[in-house]
């Protein structure tokens, strides 16, 4: 069964490019070789994640940011089975606060900071459709 699982977490201690760089890295290996696909949008310390595959290795990679030491305040907003994958080319795909993206962020978020904990949940899936049609990627 192919469910589609959404979370948010605050970074517990700033990120550097370079650190972005080699969790994208890790995440892309990582999700191809246990056939997750998905988004990560990194904005103002919160990482927001979409992960779509099998139901059992989406938890268990779910359950494994739990216990990350970089994630702190981890919020499961969303899980539900899906007929198909949307995020098919991305392995994982970084969507970054560029000033491009940015008014993609803001049109979903209740206040003038991206806030996905406080999104409901059509807001967090429209935001993944439109991000799949506008967002400039960094890969």
């Amino acid at each position: 069964m192919l469910v589609q699982l959404i979370y948010a977490s605050r970074c517990s201690r700033v990120l550097g490019p370079a650190d972005v760089k080699d969790i994208l890295g890790a995440s892309q290996r990582n999700n191809t070789r246990a056939g997750i696909t998905g988004a990560l949008c990194l904005n103002n310390g919160i990482f927001l994640q979409l992960l779509e595959g099998d139901r059992g290795v989406v938890n268990g990679l779910y359950h494994r940011l739990l216990k990350d030491s970089r994630h702190r305040d981890t919020a499961l907003l969303d899980l539900s089975e899906i007929p198909c994958r949307r995020f098919t080319g991305w392995s994982m795909g970084l969507i970054a606060s560029l000033e491009a993206n940015r008014q993609i962020f803001l049109k979903y978020s209740g206040t003038s900071d991206f806030d996905p904990y406080t999104m409901s949940t059509v807001s967090l899936r429209s935001f993944f459709e439109e991000v799949l049609q506008n967002v400039r990627w960094l890969e």
